[in-house]
């Protein structure tokens, strides 16, 4: 990922805004926390995904054994809003630094990382960079790092 990052696509080096802050230190810490994440919660729920699977009862969709945690840990990690704006509860870091902490997610468990794929669409979909024919007022209390709000 830092070969990527640095050595070829020289992100610091890019006039794009918000890619200077991306020095080889801050990215590789941000990596490196992304890493422990994903060895340590993601990659051991794969089984459980894989043997229990979700399932629904009554009405409510119970996910694996193992999921919700993780899924907590995640969210108090700040990942799903690593790239999105403040506004909305994201970080504001470039969305290439997202992509790259996403494909570490998406190595370690694809089916649990879908959870969180979902929280980017609602609060861009309400920004002022959104196109004009996609945008709406439907979420605007969204937050890709807590979901909705009650």
């Amino acid at each position: 990922m830092q070969f990527v990052l640095h050595d070829v696509l020289n992100v610091s080096g890019s006039d794009i805004p918000g890619y200077d802050e991306l020095e080889t230190d801050f990215t590789n810490a941000v990596l490196e926390e992304a890493g422990k994440l994903t060895s340590e919660v993601l990659t051991p729920l794969n089984v459980v995904g894989d043997t229990e699977g979700c399932r629904l009862e009554n009405g409510v969709v119970y996910t694996p054994t193992g999921f919700k945690d993780a899924f907590e840990q995640v969210k108090e990690g700040g990942w799903p809003g690593l790239d999105m704006p403040e506004e909305y509860g994201g970080q504001n870091m470039p969305y290439v630094l997202g992509t790259a902490v996403g494909e570490m997610f998406s190595a370690a468990n694809q089916a649990f990382t879908m959870y969180q794929g979902l929280t980017h669409g609602p609060p861009l979909q309400s920004s002022p960079t959104a196109p004009m024919h996609k945008r709406t007022n439907g979420c605007p209390r969204w937050s890709p790092v807590n979901g909705p709000a009650p």
